[in-house]
């Protein structure tokens, strides 16, 4: 996958370079540092690092991985979090800038990068990662790699409220698998086969009630209300579209090129190329769900082009659930999707072969 977050000891990665957070001077402290050199081999990294000398804040500088599985280090020198009155943030960018352009000069083509500044540092993760997720979106628009943005635990990926709000709030009022159970499978019963026929033909009499996109769980908000739904001359245009034919349907009222298209989507070049080609004739759900974000489409348009997949929308998915939370809220940010997606346990979004 073009863009991946997984839980990982970063020193354990095998990739082209794996990034440490480094002292300006020569040595080393605490954390990833300290792992790194120790993963490395002490004795041949400090030399090197000796031979280099001071690094300035925001500047990234490369060196052999040593003992490690990845071919190269890269360092870089982040700053403490002041109250972000400091220029803190802008040194981080600079970080992820000087990693990328190190990066591209050597021929990097898999690189492994912890959330800069998360830890000894103290800077806020929800300020961390809104930094490291634009800039690895501008750099994953214009550049191919395999970067993977690796966590230790579970604490150490925390999103704040600035980045989904109220997601769980929203997962857990529209997950319906635990009162479909409870409804219709595991409910005790004298009658047995009747009773469940009984809570089905109810809950089916309440969904004629309520209407047809309440089967969903309500997942429509005004943003994707009927006023906002493609017009029936053009719901009945896209007929006979399949799923790729659909998609450059979308792109070209977007004036979305087939690369833009691509890399908004998280989808490797050569499985994009496959699907286009019609040598991949299915994708699978999450590549689905990706291109329903890359091109922004509303809930509507969104469940049409699943459907030519064979997929649809389930209440009953967490994943389902998450994705419909971003396009309800016109966020369509693929990687903002996927730290969400990772965090709760889900598929992220996009993929590398079908």
């Amino acid at each position: 996958m073009p863009f991946q977050i997984i839980r990982n000891d970063i020193t354990k990665m095998q990739v082209d370079a794996i990034v440490n957070t480094a002292n300006p001077k020569p040595g080393y402290g605490g954390g990833i540092d300290t792992a790194v050199y120790e993963a490395a081999g002490v004795a041949k990294l400090l030399k090197k690092r000796r031979e280099i000398g001071e690094i300035m804040p925001g500047d990234s500088v490369i060196t052999d991985g040593y003992n490690l599985p990845a071919k190269y280090i890269i360092h870089t020198v982040g700053t403490f979090w002041r109250g972000g009155k400091s220029g803190e943030e802008e040194i981080i960018r600079s970080c992820y800038k000087s990693i990328f352009k190190t990066a591209v000069e050597n021929k990097i083509d898999s690189l492994a990068i912890p959330l800069l500044s998360s830890g000894s540092y103290g800077f806020p993760k929800g300020i961390a990662l809104r930094i490291a997720l634009s800039e690895i979106e501008s750099f994953m628009s214009e550049n191919e790699m395999e970067l993977y943005l690796v966590v230790f635990d579970e604490k150490s990926v925390s999103l704040s409220a600035e980045l989904y709000g109220d997601i769980d709030e929203y997962i857990n009022d529209n997950y319906v698998e635990e009162k479909s159970r409870e409804e219709y499978l595991d409910r005790p019963s004298r009658s047995g086969r009747t009773e469940s026929l009984r809570s089905l033909r109810t809950m089916t009499e309440d969904f004629d009630d309520l209407g047809e996109e309440t089967t969903y769980g309500h997942i429509l908000d005004e943003s994707n209300a009927p006023g906002a739904a493609r017009s029936l001359d053009d719901v009945i245009s896209d007929l006979d579209k399949t799923f790729m034919e659909l998609i450059f349907s979308f792109a070209d009222e977007r004036g979305m090129t087939d690369v833009e298209v691509q890399k908004k989507a998280n989808i490797d070049r050569k499985a994009f190329s496959k699907l286009k080609c019609g040598t991949t004739k299915n994708p699978s759900k999450a590549t689905a769900l990706a291109f329903a974000v890359a091109l922004e489409l509303n809930l509507d348009e969104a469940k049409d082009l699943l459907s030519r997949a064979g997929y649809a929308l389930s209440p009953c998915s967490r994943q389902d659930l998450i994705v419909q939370y971003f396009i309800e809220r016109k966020v369509y940010d693929i990687f903002a999707i996927n730290i969400a997606l990772f965090e709760h346990g889900e598929q992220t979004l996009g993929s590398i072969t079908q």
